[in-house]
């Protein structure tokens, strides 16, 4: 039995861990690399397995970071089988579909200047897609059967997988393997990325069953969350101080889980007369707005309140005065609104997409303001107004900030450092932890906390492999 780390273990991006045991390989999601030239470079490198000889993919959820990767893995000669939860399966089909468009678009127009100068990305150039939407299209034949939360699925004499709610995202996973070779068994949980608690919409994380070895997450592995309500108090009073104003709020947003959260907190705050009533709500987004229409049809991964009011006949996704917008002209409508609008855009880290129209229009109004609600990685025009630009360029233009920027922390979708110890804890007393998917400073917070109790840690590099 063994296991190897064939992502980037020791940063946050491009998950993938490939297990043996006996005769069965198994990798645990297949993720891209994500960020700067470097990080990019990595998804065209050869795997350092054969795609071929995998038999099987666990993917614990629909994140680009996780699945991203699946249709190379399927053009490289992959011809096993892919098995998820339902509703990561339809989301994976969003997000690969989508980073095939980027991918071609990029491939097709490598010459266009740049319009941001915030990425590191526009200095790749590469006339060849990484992959086509055809390319997913045939990844896709190879999803097969559906894991459940708490259901078992033998995959061979070998490997057996029972997955639990990783509470991330809806139909995320961490996974528990069972690996047999011989007389000898071993037990292997692998977190997947660990939700954080008292999200809108979504269950808490479950706890994990006790291992023998554990593979986890430590991207907040040095950071406590701000409680959740805090945060919703800080977002309905940045808009309330807006619309008094006279502006308009801009939040850039992801599309997955993110847009949906506040969806459902727009409408409350509606609803308990916390927001007026008159107030002008927007997702622009197409990719957003068919995420929303995927999470209406798995109300099996919700929380016990927004089933209580799928149950009373409340749709959590719509009320008065919102408007999806799927449409380009819908969205350049948007900018005749002058006054009283929440305008939800992509992305989530204003580095692209249709949040930088608006961010055109409403950046240089002080009496507008924008909110930041999502992780802005260093470089992004999100991070860059985070960090007090009084200018920046957008589509070639200086575009002076003089909106109001609010950076409202407590929405993260991953625990926090309190929530990966307690996480841990129900794991007992495993033989090796390994510490994975986060930056170096986080990820060695944790590992010395741990190592304080007494427990043995690895943190893997790239193509480490261990005997198990």
């Amino acid at each position: 039995m063994k296991v190897s780390s064939h992502g980037a273990a020791r940063e946050v991006t491009g998950s993938c861990h490939l297990v043996e045991a006996g005769k069965t390989k198994a990798l645990i999601d297949c993720g891209m690399f994500q960020g700067g030239l470097k990080q990019l470079k990595k998804n065209k490198a050869p795997f350092e397995f054969d795609p071929s000889e995998i038999d099987f993919v666990i993917l614990t959820h629909a994140h680009l970071d996780h699945c991203g990767l699946l249709p190379l893995l399927v053009k490289r000669g992959f011809r096993g089988e892919i098995l998820t939860t339902s509703a990561s399966r339809e989301l994976a089909e969003l997000v690969m579909l989508d980073s095939a468009k980027i991918n071609e678009q990029n491939a097709n127009h490598k010459t266009r200047k740049p319009n941001t100068r915030y990425s590191e990305k526009k200095n790749f150039q590469d006339s060849e897609a990484l992959y086509t939407k055809e390319d997913v299209m045939s990844a896709l034949n190879y999803f097969g059967r559906t894991l459940a939360y708490g259901e078992v699925l033998k995959l061979s004499k070998d490997i057996e997988v029972k997955p639990f709610d990783a509470g991330h995202i809806i139909g995320s996973a961490s996974v528990v393997l069972r690996l047999t070779e011989g007389m000898r068994e071993k037990k292997i949980v692998f977190s997947g990325d660990i939700g954080n608690v008292d999200k809108p919409l979504i269950r808490d994380p479950s706890f994990p069953p006790k291992a023998d070895y554990v593979v986890m997450e430590t991207l907040y592995g040095d950071r406590l969350h701000k409680p959740i309500a805090e945060s919703i108090k800080e977002f309905y009073t940045a808009i309330n101080q807006t619309l008094k104003q006279g502006g308009n709020v801009v939040v850039p947003i992801f599309a997955m889980e993110r847009a949906q959260e506040f969806l459902y907190l727009l409408r409350e705050g509606v609803e308990n007369g916390i927001l007026p009533g008159n107030v002008k709500i927007f997702l622009d987004s197409p990719m957003a707005i068919t995420a929303t229409e995927i999470f209406r049809r798995h109300p099996e991964c919700f929380n016990k309140e927004a089933l209580e009011l799928l149950k009373g006949g409340i749709d959590p996704f719509t009320f008065p005065n919102f408007k999806f917008t799927r449409n380009v002209e819908e969205s350049k409508h948007i900018n005749d609104v002058k006054s009283g609008a929440v305008i939800l855009a992509g992305s989530g880290m204003a580095n692209g997409g249709r949040v930088y129209h608006h961010l055109k229009h409403n950046l240089g109004r002080p009496e507008c303001a924008v909110v930041i609600v999502s992780f802005a990685s260093t470089g992004t025009l999100a991070r860059v107004m985070i960090d007090g630009a009084e200018e920046v360029k957008i589509f070639g233009e200086d575009i002076p900030v003089r909106a109001k920027i609010y950076t409202i922390n407590g929405f993260s979708g991953h625990a926090g450092r309190n929530g990966l110890l307690s996480w841990h804890r129900h794991t007992g007393n495993p033989d090796t932890t390994f510490l994975v998917h986060g930056d170096e400073k986080p990820m060695q917070s944790i590992a010395d906390t741990l190592r304080a109790q007494g427990k043995h840690i690895e943190m893997p590099s790239l193509h480490d492999e261990y005997k198990l």
